[in-house]
């Protein structure tokens, strides 16, 4: 999947994060990877003061990693969660 370092793509990644369970929050902080899971309150926190491509990248790399329920997606929203879980075991 390439990755496309747009506003509309990432629109695209913060509605995966409105329709799952996880709160998506931009706050300043000294996060080294530029972002953090709070996994138990499903809770992930973004660098505010990253650049789009920054925030694509962090958002993508969050989506790897976590498990959301794919009955709350949409159809177009659950095909590119998908893509992007499916991208991690290739």
């Amino acid at each position: 999947m390439e990755l496309r370092y747009t506003r509309p793509f990432l629109n695209k990644l913060e509605d995966i994060f409105a329709e799952s369970e996880f709160v998506l929050r931009y706050e300043k902080g000294n996060f080294k990877a530029g972002y953090c899971i709070l996994k138990d309150m499903k809770v992930a926190v973004v660098n505010k003061y990253f650049s789009l491509e920054g925030k694509v990248n962090c958002l993508y790399d969050i989506l790897r990693t976590i498990s959301v329920d794919e009955n709350r997606l949409s159809d177009k929203n659950r095909e590119l969660y998908l893509q992007i879980r499916n991208e991690e075991t290739h």
